[in-house]
């Protein structure tokens, strides 16, 4: 079975990139490049996957910018 997941990607003080996949609770990974800050989100969310198949995944809505 395939699923679609969405990844939030940003770049850290150290530029690093971190992605957090929100559907999924405590889901993150970061890489020194975004091909591999990818691929540990893969494996994060496969660990995700197979420690709680029944896991929940919520609706990815999308981001908004705010302005504050």
């Amino acid at each position: 079975m395939t699923q679609d997941l969405y990844v939030v990607v940003e770049r850290d003080e150290d530029g690093r990139f971190v992605g957090e996949v929100p559907q999924l609770r405590a889901c993150y990974a970061q890489g020194h490049t975004l091909h591999e800050m990818l691929a540990n989100i893969r494996e994060v969310v496969a660990l995700c996957l197979e420690d709680d198949p029944e896991a929940a995944v919520s609706e990815f809505v999308g981001v908004q910018k705010l302005t504050v």
